[in-house]
This record gives C-alpha cells, structure tokens and sequence, in this order.
C-alpha cells in the first residue's frame, strides 16, 4: 500500500523564521551599498586630490628705473714740467771770412772761436769762467777745403748734462763755413772745448786762454 509524505509544517512559527531572515538579508543589503557609496565618494576625493593644479598666470613685473649716473667731470690737462733749455740763438748772417785773417792752426782755432759767439749770440758768454761748470763737453771738427763741415766728432762725453753735446754741436753747424782752408797743411780739423755754464751758455775755451 502506497503511503503520502508528510507535508510540511508552515504554522506560525515556520512564518515568523521566514520573516526574521528576511530581515536580516535586507539588513546585510542596505549595508553593503551604504559601504558602496562611502568608497565612491573615496574614490573621487582622492582623485580630485591627486589631479594637477593649474599654475596661474603670474603677473609681468614692472621694469626697474634706470640708476641716474653721475656726470662725468671734463678732463683736465695737467701741464707737464718743462725742462730748462737754452735760448734760441738768433740767426744772424755772418760777415765772409778771409784766408788772411789765419795763417796757421793756432790763428784759425781763434778765428773759429769767435765765429762760435758771433753765430751763437744767445747761447755764448764772454765773461769770466765760473767755477764749477755745467758740462765741458769737447768736439773735433773736420773741414773741407772751403771750411764747411765734413764731420763733427764727440772726443768728450760730459758726465752730467749730456744734451750740451748737441748744443754744442748745433753751434759749430752754424758757424760754418769757416773760410778758406786750402793754405794750411792737412789734416784739416781742430779741436774746441766748449765751457757751459747753469744757464746752458757756452764759452770757447779757446777765448779764455
């Protein structure tokens, strides 16, 4: 004989089971999606913390003033020390010289003497010979037969003052020529020692012997 299975037992108690578990699923759902939205919400927060920041655009900065500059004083020229020279001898034509006026070395060296002063005026002295002297400087003077000047030889150099070699010099240029020397026996040069004084004027030692 065939039996039927029990059917189940769906009194109240089964009824109030079945609702409390439907509680609790609904429970546990509503939890889950508040946890959804709260890590949404994390999500975009960092995100937007993370996201570059746009640099704004700094302001152009206004030019400096240019620094005034002090003016610039106008050059002035220092006059420099000038150094003692001796007057310019004043150019003078001198009278032509004749052969009778030598007749040998020892006239001529006097004739020549005094053609030094009359060509030198202002760079000449006459007087007496003062003692000490600025520079003696001594001079050998070759001639050509007309008594121009072949060549002119520095036999002394002074220890001070060396620039009265050529004064010296300068003086027997203009002086020459001498006269006619084709009558005295070769060589034709002679010797003079030229006494300078502080001032720079000279004396032929010749006119002080």
């Amino acid at each position: 004989m065939y039996r039927m299975s029990t059917p189940p037992n769906w009194g109240p108690s089964a009824a109030a089971a079945s609702q409390e578990t439907l509680s609790v699923h609904g429970s546990a759902g509503s939890t889950a999606g508040a946890w959804k939205r709260l890590s949404l919400v994390g999500l975009l927060f960092l995100a937007a913390c993370s996201s570059p920041r746009v640099p704004t655009p700094s302001q152009p900065l206004a030019p400096l003033p240019p620094t005034p500059q002090a003016p610039v004083a106008a050059s002035q020229q220092v006059p420099s020390p000038s150094i003692p020279q001796a007057p310019a001898p004043s150019a003078r034509p001198l009278p032509p010289t004749s052969r009778a006026e030598y007749r040998n070395w020892d006239e001529f060296r006097l004739h020549a003497g005094r053609r030094l002063v009359q060509a030198n005026p202002n760079g000449t002295f006459t007087g007496a010979v003062p003692q000490p002297l600025l520079a003696i400087p001594v001079l050998e003077v070759e001639l050509n037969a007309d008594g121009s000047v072949r060549r002119i030889l520095v036999q002394r150099q002074p220890s001070q003052a060396r620039d009265t070699v050529q004064l010296a010099i300068e003086a027997v240029q203009r002086a020459a020529p001498f006269g006619d020397i084709s009558h005295l026996p070769r060589p034709w040069k002679f010797s003079e020692v030229f006494l300078f004084r502080d001032d720079r004027r000279f004396k032929p030692r010749v006119l002080d012997l």
